[in-house]
């Protein structure tokens, strides 16, 4: 089995079989978006999406239950808290690059004087939350290794140091990746997808669970849209085939096109949150803590 992706079934390459390791280690492409060498492979076909030698599909689908069940138990344990808190909890995925940072702290700076607090995953490094923290923002960090998304659980810990203020808003900017993060409901109110105009119309298509769990989509880096040669109209057309009730902003964060829209939308949202009533609820401990840099 991969240990970077948790994918198990092998490249063929000039007769020759190669694990997914070494494929990752040769820089050769993965399954989850072309593993056409030398054919086409489909191995997302089955009950369960995937196979691994060894594990009925019966089976996967019974591991991959029990994970997202307690997953999915904490996740409400967190949504309880904030709408208690009357917090506005937005999760923002998307791939590696789509510009999320960057619109966060024109986000932040948007925003003005309201409350907001940030939780950033990363493999690695404490980049992106000096970067929020740099603008004044409450941020945390946690770090997820190998781990390939934030879980319930991390968010959890999280909001154990963040403890935010009632009637604010909460950024989670997930972990680039358009793959695992759709599955892992976090207590959010809602994923947000991040998709710039460099990264190919048919982004939708390819990776159509991340798109289906979102209920905004936002066109980053439109003011580089003429110099990539991309059409935005086949964004939202090919966005739509994959969801047809997704919201979709266009926005260009570098030159504040399109960003009255976004802040529109937030402040709606955070309106449509029920007030806190009486005394934040305690958020207790959690066992473990985040990693933070």
């Amino acid at each position: 089995m991969c240990t970077v992706c948790g994918c198990s079934n092998p490249f063929l390459v000039h007769g020759q079989t190669l694990s997914h390791d070494e494929a990752h280690r040769l820089g050769l492409p993965h399954d989850h978006d072309l593993a056409h060498l030398p054919h086409s492979h489909h191995h997302g076909l089955g009950p369960a999406g995937v196979t691994v030698p060894g594990l009925s599909q019966t089976r996967l689908i019974q591991v991959e239950t029990a994970i997202l069940s307690k997953n999915d138990a904490i996740a409400q344990g967190n949504r309880r808290v904030l709408n208690a808190l009357g917090v506005l909890a937005l999760n923002l995925v998307s791939s590696p690059g789509s510009g999320k940072t960057t619109l966060l702290c024109k986000t932040i700076e948007a925003l003005g004087d309201a409350p907001v607090a940030v939780i950033e995953g990363d493999q690695q490094t404490s980049n992106d939350a000096d970067r929020i923290r740099a603008t004044g923002t409450r941020a945390i960090q946690i770090n997820t290794g190998k781990g390939c998304h934030l879980d319930a659980r991390m968010v959890g810990q999280a909001l154990d140091d963040l403890r935010p203020n009632p009637a604010s808003y909460l950024f989670i900017e997930n972990v680039g990746n358009l793959v695992c993060p759709a599955a892992f409901d976090l207590g959010e109110d809602a994923k947000v997808v991040i998709l710039s105009v460099a990264e190919g119309e048919d982004k939708p298509l390819k990776y159509p669970d991340m798109f289906t769990a979102a209920r905004l989509a936002i066109l980053t880096k439109t003011d580089l849209a003429p110099h990539c040669d991309a059409d935005l109209d086949a964004y939202e057309s090919n966005l739509r085939r994959v969801n047809p009730r997704i919201e979709i902003l266009r926005l260009s964060a570098r030159t504040g096109d399109g960003m009255a829209d976004w802040i529109g939308w937030l402040k709606k949202r955070l309106t449509e949150k029920r007030p806190p009533a009486g005394s934040p609820p305690h958020i207790a401990p959690s066992p473990a803590r985040p990693q933070e840099s």
